[in-house]
């Protein structure tokens, strides 16, 4: 590998904002390992005297009421935009794709991916999904790379083109196809009530997860992925997940429990599948939140990275099983 090469991915290993405490226990030895002698007797009093003064505890009030606050706006906009459905769904998908492609793109900025290549593959393949088929997207995704090529010889001098192109392709592969198997989903008969059970599975079966990882967590899932969460709350998630896709089915006499529960199941997999995913990418580049599109809580990729796996298994099965 040449010097330039190591240059680039000592950029990248750079310890960011923690996102787990494992990183943060890291940087707390790091500020307080200086001295051994003397001082370090008195040290270890203080920081004694600080962790009896004001032990950390989990702000899960806090947490729960801006997670609250956060998602019911969202979900009355989506059930809105939904409901409408043709462009305006599109349009709406269109927007919060270049706000999570414009993030995972600033995650990735030491090798500068050509992010108007991927707005264009987006938008065209949104609109391949929602004037065309399954065809038409994949028709969309292949030619932006002749596109992606002609814009990167042309554009500024990279020291990293290849990689350049390449976490472009990324961005348009996770984010552009799951957006646009959405507005397949969308346009499939009963689509508008499947787009509702599967965001209703994805977003209870993390907050099932969340909370039972809280109360009875034990054993890690991916520690090396994403420390805090757990196998137990990962199963409780999966059940919670399940049990919200065939309560809304109740209430479709059109969807019967074994289609609800195959649906469920399908979300309950793919929507773990995502986080894990995205943590993995923040974990890699040394970040733990995307962006601030929600404040503390995140950026757009973080609110929907679920979501995108779980659209896609979502499309495949209603289209098997409608």
């Amino acid at each position: 590998m040449s010097s330039g090469d190591s240059g680039f991915f000592d950029a990248l290993a750079e310890p960011g904002p923690e996102d787990d405490d494992g990183l943060a226990r890291s940087r707390a030895r790091r500020g307080s390992g200086g001295g051994r002698g003397r001082g370090s007797r008195g040290g270890r009093r203080g920081r004694g005297r600080r962790a009896r003064a004001a032990p950390k505890q989990p702000r899960s009030g806090s947490d729960l009421g801006g997670r609250v606050a956060v998602a019911i706006p969202a979900a009355i906009l989506v059930i809105a935009v939904n409901a409408f459905g043709g462009p305006i769904w599109a349009l709406a998908l269109l927007a919060v794709g270049v706000l999570a492609m414009h993030e995972l793109y600033t995650l990735l900025r030491p090798v500068q991916p050509i992010a108007v290549a991927g707005f264009i593959a987006l938008a065209g393949m949104l609109a391949a999904a929602l004037y065309g088929t399954q065809f038409h997207i994949l028709l969309a995704a292949v030619s932006i790379v002749p596109v992606l090529f002609v814009l990167t010889a042309l554009g500024p001098e990279r020291e990293h083109a290849t990689l350049a192109m390449s976490t472009t392709i990324l961005g348009i592969y996770w984010i552009g196809f799951a957006l646009a198997h959405a507005v397949l989903l969308r346009e499939l008969p009963h689509g508008n009530s499947i787009v509702i059970n599967v965001l209703v599975g994805t977003f209870i079966g993390d907050t099932g997860a969340y909370f039972g990882g809280r109360m009875f967590g034990r054993r890690k899932l991916a520690p090396k992925i994403s420390p805090n969460k757990t196998v137990e709350g990962l199963l409780i998630g999966m059940v919670c997940a399940v049990a919200a896709v065939v309560l809304a089915g109740l209430y479709q006499d059109w969807l019967s429990t074994t289609q609800a529960l195959i649906l469920g199941a399908g979300v309950a997999i793919a929507a773990p599948i995502g986080d894990l995913f995205e943590s993995f990418v923040k974990r890699d580049v040394g970040t733990k939140d995307t962006g601030r599109a929600f404040g503390a809580h995140g950026g757009a990729l973080d609110r929907i990275d679920a979501a995108l796996f779980a659209a896609v298994i979502g499309y495949y099965i209603w289209y098997a099983l409608m």
